[in-house]
C-alpha cells in the first residue's frame, strides 16, 4: 500500500476509494465523511515515514468530519464529493484531496489563538477546515469568479468570520502580517519571498514548489524564532500552478 501511495501522489493520480451510493439525506452525508476520515487515517498510518507522525490531530479529522465538503463542489460532481481525491471546481482549478488537505493542515500545529494566511482559496474549503481550528483566517484568491463563490460557500455555510480578498497570493496580506502559519494551496516555482517575510518567528508554511511538468514536493518550512529558516520535504505532489505576475 506504501509504495501504490506513494506512485500516485508522485504521479497526481487521485486516490478514488468507493463509497456507498451518495445519499440525499444530511445523515447520509455525514456517514460519509466519516468514511473519509477513515480512509484518510490509514493512508497516514501508511505514509508515516515520509509524515514524521502514526496519526493526525484528533480535531483535523473532526474538523474533516464536519465540513460539509460536498457543498464546496459543482453540483455535478456531489457524488463524489467524500472520494479521497481532487475534483474540479471550474477555471482549470480543483478542490485538493482531502488527504492533501488533512496532513497540510495537521502540520501547521496550529493552535486556536493562530492567525492564519492562506494562498489559493479555491472553493473555500480548505478555509473553512482551518477556520474550525484557529480564530484568525485570511485568505486570497486571484481568480475573481472563485474568490465570490468561496464568499458566498462560506457565508452560507456559518464561516463568515474568515476574510477573504481578491489578490496575487505571491505577495501575501502585508496589512495583517505577520502570520503564525501560511498555506500555499498552488505550486509555486521557489517559495515566495514575501511570504516567508510575513511568517512569525516561531511559524511554520505549507508550500507544493516545483514545475507543472516536474514532480512537485510539498515543503514543511519553519522559521524558528530567531528568524532562521529550515525545510523540510513531506511528500512529492501535483498541484495546480500558481499564477500571477512574479
Amino acid at each position: 500500500m506504501r509504495l501504490r501511495l506513494f506512485m500516485l501522489l508522485m504521479f497526481g493520480a487521485s486516490l478514488y476509494y468507493p463509497l456507498a451510493a451518495p445519499a440525499r439525506e444530511t445523515d447520509d452525508y455525514a456517514d460519509a465523511r466519516q468514511g473519509l476520515v477513515d480512509i484518510i487515517a490509514a493512508d497516514v498510518r501508511d505514509t508515516s515515514l515520509y509524515l514524521g507522525r502514526e496519526a493526525l490531530d484528533e480535531r483535523v479529522l473532526a474538523a474533516i468530519g464536519t465540513v460539509p465538503r460536498h457543498e464546496f463542489v459543482p453540483k455535478q460532481t456531489r457524488d463524489r464529493a467524500y472520494a479521497n481525491r481532487p475534483l474540479p471546481i471550474g477555471h482549470g482549478q480543483t478542490i485538493s484531496q482531502p488527504y492533501i488537505v488533512a496532513i497540510m493542515t495537521d502540520l501547521l500545529d496550529l493552535k486556536p489563538s493562530d492567525r492564519v494566511l492562506e494562498i489559493g482559496t479555491g472553493s473555500g474549503y480548505q478555509a473553512a477546515i482551518l477556520a474550525t481550528l484557529v480564530d484568525d483566517v485570511y485568505t486570497i484568491e486571484i481568480i475573481e469568479p472563485l474568490a465570490t463563490s468561496a464568499r458566498e460557500h462560506l457565508d452560507r455555510l456559518g464561516f463568515g468570520a474568515v476574510k477573504t480578498r481578491v489578490g496575487d497570493g505571491y505577495y501575501g496580506w502585508e496589512e495583517h502580517a505577520p502570520f503564525d502559519a501560511i498555506m500555499v494551496t498552488a505550486a509555486a516555482s521557489h517559495v515566495p519571498p514575501p511570504l516567508l517575510k510575513q511568517l512569525k518567528p516561531g511559524g511554520r508554511m505549507m508550500i507544493p514548489v516545483g514545475s507543472r511538468f516536474l514532480t512537485q514536493q510539498l515543503l514543511l518550512i519553519s522559521k524558528d524564532d530567531h528568524g532562521e529558516v529550515s525545510t523540510r520535504q513531506i511528500l512529492p505532489v501535483l498541484f495546480v500552478p500558481l499564477t500571477g505576475q512574479h
